[in-house]
């Protein structure tokens, strides 16, 4: 009976490891886009003027913009992190059958981003412009890939 129980404990390894990877790439997934709107959310902020534009503010919000989205996003897209195997995201089921074109608008918001720090840093009225094309990188992705 003991070494059924041992076998048995011995097999189930491999499947909670795969349930700890599928859980870590959640929860990096979901942190990194909640970061990401919290820095756009300063940005938004500063350009709509409901915060006061501070410099120093504005570049370490696009830095961190910049900074994130060189990470890898598309490699937490990972098997047992879709809707389809029960979990809560807001991901579309197509990230994953179209993962070659979710890679290609990641793409878009890493071009989009390159230089945000030291654009959004030039003044209020230089905020706007970056945000477009932030906005619109997001855009891209979101309307196809997330749950509206």
């Amino acid at each position: 009976m003991m070494k059924l129980i041992l076998a048995a404990a011995i097999a189930a390894l491999p499947m909670l490891a795969h349930a700890d990877a599928a859980e870590d790439a959640l929860e990096a997934r979901q942190g990194f886009m909640k970061m990401l709107s919290i820095n756009m959310g300063t940005l938004s902020g500063m350009a709509k003027g409901d915060i006061a534009y501070d410099a120093a503010a504005a570049t370490q919000a696009g830095a961190n913009i910049e900074a994130l989205s060189q990470y890898s996003l598309p490699a937490l897209f990972i098997e047992g992190t879709s809707v389809d195997d029960g979990v809560e995201t807001e991901a579309l089921p197509a990230i994953w059958s179209n993962s070659d074109d979710f890679a290609t608008k990641f793409a878009g918001l890493q071009e989009a981003a390159a230089g945000a720090g030291a654009a959004v840093g030039g003044g209020q009225d230089a905020i706007g412009p970056a945000l477009q094309q932030l906005g619109g990188a997001c855009k891209a992705c979101h309307d196809d890939y997330r749950e509206k």
